[in-house]
């Protein structure tokens, strides 16, 4: 109730409180779940309101139909159907933000939703534990007065018979008064002879109070001392903690030398393939000499070509009679030619292809020449790093060192003051 809340019930936890707590009869039997899931009745709906407005509040259901009679209202018979449901409107909306809800409207009464009659239902079934359960407090703390008061009345009566009896007892007879005066000298004097024993009592408890004090005072420095080693202590390990971190540092330090060196082992390897690539381009070297000893033989094959023509320009002008012969030996040759020209074309597009092969084998030796550059980068960078790592990990643990020497000094020191001061302590005892 504090924080403004309250748990959303299940339908069966709903129901089953509200035929328990709130309707009676046949109401209580005809009053289920599909009243209000999955589309609630807005008849039973209505009617559990005004129950629990009878429950809580003695407003009988029968007082919301009561239209009040008045000179300026005309048929009053219409408003017999609105009476009810306004009346039990205005009566919810002044008592649910008790039960923290703030915004109930008339759709709540004439078309209600199930999630928000569930919602509503449980935060009046949580107003209802609480009234319960303080009306059974405020039942209690009615018992409990009720009680104290006849046990308060029994002490009054008492102590009246017991002043009446002290009235009795104090009133001495007329007779014992002089013998009541010596008696109440001697016990003056008695009063006295205790006040004075009771002062040296108290400077005794005050001397004892003394010694108490710095007894504890006494212990209290011990308990420091104990505290002061065991914080030592905790120091101690957790710097033998840090030493082993730094051992473990140590232990990366080496693992990153170790890649540094399977990069030196690829480099080798990758200096290899640059050698292999260096062996296939003097193939390919020796396969241009071979495209140029190809094209000088082409060139020697075409200056024999144009003798051969010279030679047919004079066989055509000298052998006119055999003129059949030249046509065939013509025809061979041309096929020849074809022949020739067929290997030239072949041997250029190798040519070509030998071309493109070396351009594509440059292009990856730039790229290993730059990716070995990379890796040397790599490297030096690594080496720079770990030289710098071991050179602050070594600084680290020489100042670990020196810390721990001056903490055994330090803890040497307060054992000996300590032993020292326990020998006083001893001594004091």
């Amino acid at each position: 109730m504090s924080e403004n809340t309250f748990p959303v019930y299940k339908v069966d936890a709903i129901v089953q409180f509200y035929r328990t707590e709130v309707l009676t009869g046949q109401e209580a039997k005809h009053f289920t779940k599909n009243d209000i899931t999955p589309n609630p009745k807005a008849e039973s709906i209505q009617r559990l309101y005004m129950r629990v407005l009878q429950l809580l509040f003695r407003f009988r259901p029968e007082c919301h139909y009561t239209v009040p009679f008045s000179e300026n209202v005309q048929y009053p018979m219409l408003y017999e159907w609105v009476t009810p449901i306004m009346s039990v409107y205005m009566r919810m909306c002044q008592f649910l933000p008790v039960c923290h809800v703030y915004d109930f409207s008339l759709n709540d009464l004439l078309n209600p939703k199930s999630k928000r009659t569930i919602t509503i239902l449980s935060a009046i079934q949580n107003f209802l534990h609480f009234r319960k359960q303080r009306l059974e407090m405020t039942a209690a703390h009615q018992q409990s007065f009720r009680s104290d008061m006849d046990r308060l009345q029994a002490y009054t009566r008492e102590i009246k018979e017991a002043e009446k009896k002290i009235e009795k007892l104090t009133t001495i007879p007329p007779e014992q008064q002089v013998e009541a005066k010596e008696l109440a000298a001697v016990l003056a004097e008695l009063t006295t002879n205790t006040q004075h024993e009771y002062q040296d009592v108290s400077a005794m408890n005050e001397k004892v109070a003394q010694c108490k004090t710095e007894i504890a005072e006494i212990s209290q420095k011990l308990t420091q001392r104990k505290v002061d080693v065991a914080t030592l202590k905790d120091k101690i390990a957790k710097l033998k903690s840090q030493i082993e971190l730094a051992d473990e540092r140590l232990v990366e330090l080496q693992m990153l030398v170790q890649c540094a060196s399977q990069v030196e082992a690829e480099i080798q390897v990758l200096l290899k393939q640059l050698q292999d690539l260096q062996s296939t381009m003097c193939k390919t070297n020796q396969q241009k000499e071979e495209v140029q000893s190809l094209a000088a033989m082409n060139e020697t094959l075409q200056k024999e070509l144009k003798s051969l023509s010279n030679e047919e320009a004079q066989m055509k002008r000298a052998l006119a009679m055999k003129l059949d012969k030249e046509s065939k030996q013509q025809i061979r040759r041309q096929k020849k030619k074809e022949v020739k020209d067929q290997e030239v074309k072949n041997i250029y597009g190798q040519y070509d292809k030998i071309h493109q092969k070396r351009e594509e084998i440059v292009k990856m030796i730039e790229e290993s020449n730059r990716e070995t550059k990379q890796f040397k980068e790599k490297m030096q960078k690594l080496r720079e790093k770990c030289n710098q790592q071991t050179q602050k990990a070594q600084e680290f643990y020489e100042r670990l060192l020196t810390t721990l020497e001056q903490y055994n000094k330090r803890i040497e020191s307060i054992v000996v003051e300590t032993n020292a001061d326990t020998l006083k302590m001893k001594s004091h005892f």
